[in-house]
């Protein structure tokens, strides 16, 4: 499975609360399943749910929702496009500590393409894990910086 380090890199990257200290960030897989995709060989899809948990968070929330959509735009993007995945949504928990500590659970629906191919010699096998689709047209920015009441909360390099 590639998209948890995925997430967690870029979510690092974005926040500098997380780059100063890594562990306020956990992240686990929950209710997973391999699902064959019927063609014959023994290709294969990850499902999951990503279970992205933030601990004595100070921030904003919204600095860690902007940056995660915009990688669910790359990596997950029938989230967004899709309607029956939009009513289903990105699910949430908060717990508020104080008025400046807040953990927050976040839980992404996510599906892992996996080609098994066999080799010539009939006996080995290599495995592809597949790109998602082309990204929403147009995405705007190679840099991203997000500001609340003008306060930088949020700033990445968006993947090339």
């Amino acid at each position: 499975m590639i998209k948890p380090n995925s997430l967690r890199e870029h979510l690092t990257a974005a926040l500098a609360e997380i780059r100063r200290d890594p562990d306020k960030l956990q992240i686990f897989i929950k209710a997973g399943k391999i699902v064959s995709t019927a063609v014959p060989n023994l290709s294969f899809e990850y499902q999951y749910t990503l279970s992205v948990l933030f601990t004595d968070f100070a921030g904003h929330p919204d600095a860690i929702m902007v940056p995660l959509l915009s990688w669910v735009a790359l990596n997950q993007p029938e989230l967004l496009a899709n309607p029956d995945s939009q009513r289903q949504g990105i699910g949430f928990e908060a717990d508020i500590i104080d008025k400046d500590l807040t953990d927050i659970l976040i839980e992404v629906p996510i599906t892992e393409r996996v080609g098994v191919h066999a080799r010539p010699d009939g006996i080995s096998y290599d495995v592809e894990h597949y790109p998602e689709p082309t990204p929403i047209p147009g995405w705007p920015a190679a840099h991203w910086q997000v500001f609340l009441r003008d306060e930088l909360i949020a700033e990445w390099d968006a993947p090339q």
